[in-house]
């Protein structure tokens, strides 16, 4: 069974950066698509990025060129650097594996089985 603990949320004023953790327990990571998801009140969960097992990284497109996933294998670890936060990124920030579906020789990252609990990001003056 995979497991997932997100941590570093908390309080930044807009501007700011703020680095959130997924450990990552129970199988190795490098068998599954990773995905960072969001969820803000009262809105749907969205997805913010994810990797492939071959470490591709992809982003959404709010994300693209201020937020950066990356992958610690040695410490079982998915990393999501977010800088120049906004109010509108305050969410509570979810990391998430899956299996990875292929077709045809091509890696498809489309669905999520494991889920942590959330870490909740606030960004207010």
């Amino acid at each position: 069974q995979v497991q997932l603990v997100e941590s570093g949320g908390g309080s930044v004023q807009p501007g700011g950066s703020v680095r959130l953790s997924c450990v990552v327990s129970g199988d190795t990571i490098s068998t599954y698509c990773l995905g960072w998801f969001r969820q803000a009140q009262g809105k749907e969960r969205r997805g913010v990025g994810g990797i492939s097992t071959d470490e591709i990284t992809r982003y959404a497109d709010f994300a693209k060129g201020r937020f950066t996933i990356s992958l610690e294998k040695a410490e079982n670890t998915l990393y999501l650097q977010m800088d120049s936060l906004q109010p509108e990124d305050a969410a509570i920030y979810y990391c998430a594996a899956g299996l990875p579906r292929r077709v045809v020789g091509r890696e498809f990252c489309d669905t999520y089985d494991y889920w942590g609990q959330g870490t909740r990001v606030t960004v207010s003056s």
